[in-house]
């Protein structure tokens, strides 16, 4: 069995192919051919180093995978072999709020992530995935869906007819932007390519703003919301964004706080004071949360964005390609 291991250090010089051996489920697990796995900016933090001691090597990198169950241990009844799953982000958050020791059971971090021809996984930390996903779209679910869903959905309590602001066209703002669409919502869009932004609107964002021409983007959903600002932000840049994203939200308004693409820096605070706005910290979801963004995609039929695939042989391509900023929703290893 092959899987690649971060083995001497962090750095793409270090993410080498190695042979293992064969799983053996031991009493509650399953094992689990991988058949595709998926990217996240995580990923490309962690192949740098980025976590500095909370991760380290040797490590199987990416949370994000899809695969066929092909043995289960003693006592495993909610699957078998042969069915299509995901392993969820956090393996022990399978319901309620997250706490350290869930925090602590995040595959391609804490524990050796899905980057490998098989793996073994707490049988509870799986979930089936929608039948009509490939495997490479549903390797997208776990990290990048989940965290939309959480943030419009469990944090944001969405309702139809309500503004999001989605920043860019990453994983998680273009699922972000499928499910407000799905949700009845209104979207606005922010990219600095015309492009994508073209793309967006076929998807059914609105308006879009390029954040290039327009730096003063928040004025601009201001404006589009007759003064009001939007009733959610999505906000994937951290400190570059957010005293964007708090100008541009509405008072009493909610941000999801998601990514730190933008590095660190200093926020004042006093708009969330004196708007009331709610800025809610989001890390990705539980199982409960898994299962139910399931149903939501399976009745409406909703197909994951899946930008460009990658051979197993390719991952550091793949990690480059993501880094470089020019995909469009999702990027993928096919095994």
């Amino acid at each position: 069995m092959k899987a690649w291991r971060f083995v001497n250090g962090f750095g793409f010089e270090n993410l080498r192919l190695t042979e293992a051996p064969e799983l053996v489920p031991g009493p509650g697990q399953a094992i689990v051919r991988v058949r595709a796995c998926s990217l996240n900016f995580r990923d490309l933090v962690t192949a740098k180093g980025g976590y500095g001691r909370a991760v380290k090597p040797p490590l199987t990198p990416l949370s994000d995978g899809a695969g066929e169950v092909t043995a289960v241990g003693e006592g495993v009844t909610r699957i078998k072999p042969g069915d299509r799953v995901c392993g969820i982000f956090m393996q022990r958050w399978i319901s309620g709020g997250v706490d350290d020791d869930k925090f602590a059971s995040a595959l391609g971090g804490a524990l050796d992530g899905m980057l490998a021809e098989e793996v073994c996984l707490s049988a509870d930390g799986l979930v089936l995935i929608p039948e009509h996903l490939s495997w490479e779209e549903a390797a997208t679910l776990p990290c990048a869906a989940l965290t939309a869903w959480n943030a419009l959905f469990r944090s944001g309590s969405l309702k139809p007819g309500e503004t999001v602001v989605v920043q860019g066209t990453g994983g998680v703002s273009v699922f972000a932007l499928q499910f407000a669409v799905m949700a009845g919502a209104r979207v606005i869009a922010t990219s600095s390519s015309d492009a994508k932004l073209d793309r967006v609107r076929l998807m059914g964002a609105v308006t879009g703003i390029n954040y290039k021409s327009t730096p003063e983007w928040d004025k601009a959903v201001r404006e589009l919301t007759g003064g009001v600002g939007a009733d959610h932000v999505v906000e994937v840049g951290g400190a570059g964004t957010l005293p964007l994203s708090l100008k541009a939200v509405r008072r009493a308004g909610h941000i999801a706080l998601i990514g730190v693409l933008s590095g660190p820096g200093e926020i004042d605070p006093r708009p969330i004071l004196l708007k009331s706005i709610r800025v809610q910290g989001i890390y990705v979801g539980s199982r409960e949360m898994f299962e139910e963004m399931n149903r939501a995609i399976s009745l409406a039929r909703l197909k994951p964005v899946v930008d460009r695939v990658f051979g197993f042989h390719e991952p550091v391509a793949a990690l480059q390609y993501m880094e470089s900023g020019a995909h469009f929703g999702k990027v993928c290893i096919r095994l």
